[in-house]
């Protein structure tokens, strides 16, 4: 992908590093694959505030996105590269054979008129979806399975993928990318491939106004609180307000914060700081 500096004609563009779209095709999404979603403004079901500094943005569809990779042995053609304003990875506009249109997580190098299928026996290319059994070490894989026919759900941020490192019986060994490494069952399906738009995380918004687009409201700072709103608030001229903790008094630094009775940790082999597990 390709980023674009904005001249400093007006302040929001100084210091503005944007997204050049040099992979997307089109601007018009698919009209049968799109849905009505609803911003909550962080308001639960009795319409109280449950979550803080959300609100305002602009209305967005829903693009409903083939997370599953169902059509087994049914060959597509990539219609269009596209943008999704619910995620930060392009999609890709997939034409079945049979008729249907499908949203697919565009992976990085996925071209407009390419084929690509799914199912147990296909080829390890690039967006292809199959077992990770079926696989060579040292793919790069995203959209992951966690159980068979769950549907992806882990590696679906743009410019990640997880390696398969190793098989060791009924487990696929990945390494994630946060460094950690942990099993996998190696019936679930992943895509081959890494997710598009590697170059999000090098974007700079700019300005406050942006974030407000998104539906962002601006965040106080705790240690500009009083000591009955956050723990580290109070205190004479500009406390720094001691160890970082959150509004409820949970440290924010070093403490674990994972459940320790969680039925996945026993699929992890290292953490991702490099300390490693005993699993029994």
């Amino acid at each position: 992908m390709a980023l674009r500096k904005y001249k400093p004609t007006t302040a929001g563009t100084r210091w503005r590093i944007g997204n050049a779209y040099v992979e997307v095709t089109t601007n018009s999404p698919e009209k049968s694959l799109l849905e009505k979603q609803k911003n909550t403004a962080g308001r639960n079901s009795s319409g109280r505030r449950s979550m803080r500094y959300m609100g305002g943005g602009n209305k967005t569809m829903y693009r409903k996105i083939d997370f599953k990779r169902n059509k087994k042995d049914i060959p597509g053609t990539v219609k269009t590269i596209e943008y999704d304003p619910n995620r930060t990875a392009f999609i890709a506009l997939v034409a079945y054979a049979d008729g249907e249109k499908r949203y697919i997580i565009a992976p990085q190098g996925l071209q407009v008129g390419q084929t690509i299928l799914s199912g147990d026996n296909v080829a390890p290319e690039l967006g292809n979806a199959l077992m990770m059994k079926n696989m060579p070490l040292g793919t790069n894989v995203h959209n992951i399975e966690m159980q068979p026919g769950q549907g992806g759900i882990l590696v679906r941020s743009a410019g990640t993928s997880a390696q398969l490192s190793n098989k060791e019986e009924k487990y696929a060994i990945l390494k994630m990318p946060s460094g950690e490494i942990r099993r996998v069952l190696v019936n679930c399906y992943a895509t081959v491939g890494v997710v598009s738009n590697s170059d999000h995380s090098l974007e700079r918004a700019g300005k406050a106004g942006r974030n407000r687009w998104l539906g962002v409201r601006p965040r106080t700072r705790a240690v500009a609180m009083n000591p009955v709103d956050h723990p580290m608030g109070g205190g004479e001229g500009k406390a720094s307000g001691g160890h970082p903790r959150s509004r409820t008094g949970k440290y924010a630094k070093g403490q674990i914060t994972r459940t320790r009775s969680k039925g996945s940790n026993k699929m992890i082999i290292q953490r991702k700081n490099g300390k490693k597990l005993s699993n029994k």
